[in-house]
C-alpha cells in the first residue's frame, strides 16, 4: 500500500511525475483542477481540509507530494466544517499576503498535521535537467540575454510577481505575471511595432526560473514541447532556463521540437 498522496492541480505534470514514480501514489485532486490524463482517487475543497486530511491518514498516508496548477479559490462559506473554519483567518491573511505566502502557510498546515512533505527533486530528478545544451545552438549575444534576463527575474520574484520572461538584445519584451507564460508570449508574439530590436542582430529569448527564496517543494516552473512551440510563434530564437530548478515535461520530445523550431534549449548554470 503507497504511504504518497499525490495533491494534484491541472495539467500535464501530475501524469508525468505519476509515469516517473516506481509505484502510483494515492491522486487527490483539487475541486475544479482536475489534472489531464489522471483519473483522481479522491477529490477535495479547501472548505473541508481537515476533513480531507483524516481521510488521507486513515489511508495510510504519510508523505504528500503537490503537482499542477491551482489558482487561488472562492472560498464558499457555507462549505465550511466546524474545524475547517477555524483555520479561516490563517487563509485570509496568507491569501492577502501573496501567492508564496499562500503557498507557505498550505504547506503548514499538511505538516501539523505530520504529514512530511516531498519535492520533485526528492522523487522525480529527472524532471528537472541539469546544466547543458540541450537542443540547438547558443551565441554570445543569448548568453548576454539569458543573464539580463535572469536578473529581470530575480527582481520580479522577490516581489512575487512571476518566474519568466522574454528578453532580446538586452531588452525587456516582456515579463510573466498572473495571466502565466502563454500569455506573455502571445504578447510577444503580437509585439511588431518598430521598438522591437532586429531579429538579425539576436532574437531573443524566454528565460525561467523559481522566485527567490521560494520554498522548491512546490510551484517549480514548468516547460513543455507546447511552450517551445509558443516560443517559435513569438519569433524568439530559444529557452533558457535556471539548471535544476524547472520541470521539463517529456524532455525528449521537447529536444526534437526545439530542434525541429530551429531554437536552443539551454539548461543555465546558477
Amino acid at each position: 500500500m503507497t504511504h504518497l498522496a499525490l495533491i494534484a492541480g491541472s495539467g500535464l505534470l501530475p501524469a508525468a511525475l505519476i509515469a516517473a514514480l516506481p509505484e502510483r501514489p494515492l491522486v487527490c485532486a483539487f475541486h475544479g483542477f482536475a489534472p489531464d490524463g489522471v483519473d483522481p482517487d479522491l477529490s477535495f475543497r479547501l472548505e473541508r481540509l481537515l476533513p480531507f486530511q483524516r481521510a488521507l491518514r486513515g489511508r495510510g498516508i504519510t508523505e504528500v507530494i503537490f503537482a499542477g496548477a491551482v489558482q487561488r479559490p472562492r472560498l464558499d462559506p457555507a462549505l465550511f466544517d466546524p474545524a475547517t473554519a477555524q483555520l479561516v483567518p490563517r487563509f485570509l491573511a496568507a491569501m492577502a499576503a501573496g501567492d508564496d505566502a499562500t503557498l507557505r502557510e498550505f504547506l503548514q498546515l499538511f505538516e501539523e498535521e505530520g504529514f512530511t512533505i516531498k519535492g520533485i527533486a526528492d522523487l522525480a530528478p529527472a524532471l528537472l535537467p541539469g546544466p547543458g545544451l540541450l537542443a540547438g545552438t547558443l551565441t554570445t549575444r543569448d548568453q548576454d540575454d539569458a543573464t539580463r534576463a535572469a536578473a529581470i527575474v530575480a527582481a520580479l520574484g522577490a516581489v512575487d510577481v512571476g518566474q519568466g520572461a522574454c528578453v532580446a538584445q538586452g531588452l525587456c519584451l516582456a515579463v510573466e505575471a498572473l495571466p502565466g507564460t502563454d500569455a506573455m508570449l502571445a504578447t510577444v508574439a503580437a509585439f511588431d511595432t518598430p521598438g522591437r530590436p532586429d531579429p538579425s542582430h539576436g532574437r531573443g529569448l524566454l528565460y525561467k526560473a523559481p522566485k527567490p527564496g521560494q520554498d522548491r517543494r512546490v510551484d517549480l516552473p514548468t516547460l513543455g514541447p507546447q511552450t517551445l512551440r509558443a516560443v517559435a510563434a513569438a519569433g524568439l530564437g530559444g529557452v533558457a532556463f535556471e539548471a535544476g530548478s524547472v520541470i521539463c515535461l517529456d524532455l525528449a520530445l521537447m529536444r526534437a521540437e526545439a530542434s525541429r523550431l530551429g531554437l536552443f534549449l539551454w539548461s543555465r548554470p546558477c
